[in-house]
């Protein structure tokens, strides 16, 4: 359940096209639904920008997929995220229409088209990155943000990023995700008047420190307009960059 589905239900209610009794027995399930190990919370997406999200580290494989059966079910778009093939395999025996992302390590269902509220570019220092972006990128596209990949054009070949200066400027918001020292972040952010959203990695050698060094490069940026999400968060980047999109579409 979202807004806009709740609104249509409402205006079909006043049309006379449904009783109030099949509306309760759709929206029966709400606020939330108790299945034992988790409480699925249905009215996430009513008060906020897109439904509740499955995160698969920590559950089992049926687990998972019965979150994602009952989230189908009832009628949201489904993301599962750090999922692999095991758990792609129980979703999809319960849920056919369930995609996996491997790239991004998702599962994913869409249920309901979305409309396109605004442009995110999505920009990785290396390829080692991808993984990290893919998860924003899938996770905007679902949400309802027209996707611009920039890839593997990090600090060391800074010729690389300078060609993709328009790319970047036709985007109302930049995910920039980077590992190593993290610098790419700032450097983008001295090169655009956009909202940069950084997300370090966990890619680098031992000095890196598992994303350390990346996050607190970011964090100790003097580009202005750069905000920082946790290590290896493409998921939360995506959600902050989708909220920005739907406040300056005053929604």
């Amino acid at each position: 359940m979202n807004k806009e589905r709740l609104q249509e239900l409402l205006n079909q209610i006043a049309e006379g096209k449904v009783t109030p009794e099949e509306a309760l027995n759709r929206i029966q399930i709400l606020p939330y639904e108790d299945l034992g190990f988790a409480r699925i919370d249905h009215h996430r997406g009513i008060r906020d920008i897109f439904p509740e999200v499955i995160f698969c580290p920590g559950k089992s494989p049926v687990q998972v997929a019965i979150l994602v059966e009952r989230m189908s079910l009832a009628g949201s778009n489904v993301l599962a995220t750090r999922a692999d093939v095991e758990v792609y395999g129980a979703v999809s025996s319960r849920v056919p229409e369930a995609e996996f992302h491997p790239a991004a390590r998702m599962v994913t269902v869409v249920k309901n088209r979305p409309v396109w509220c605004g442009t995110v570019a999505v920009i990785t220092a290396g390829t080692s990155d991808i993984s990290v972006a893919e998860e924003a990128a899938v996770s905007l596209e679902i949400m309802g943000a027209e996707v611009r990949r920039i890839y593997d054009v990090g600090v060391a070949g800074l010729h690389r990023l300078l060609d993709k200066i328009d790319d970047m400027n036709q985007a109302q918001v930049l995910v920039v995700v980077a590992g190593m020292e993290g610098a790419l972040a700032s450097v983008v952010g001295g090169l655009t008047a956009r909202p940069v959203i950084a997300v370090p990695t966990s890619i680098g050698y031992g000095a890196n420190f598992g994303g350390l060094s990346a996050l607190l490069s970011m964090l100790n940026t003097c580009a202005p307009g750069v905000g920082v999400v946790n290590i290896d968060n493409g998921y939360g980047a995506a959600a902050l960059a989708f909220a920005i999109l739907k406040s300056s579409n005053n929604e």
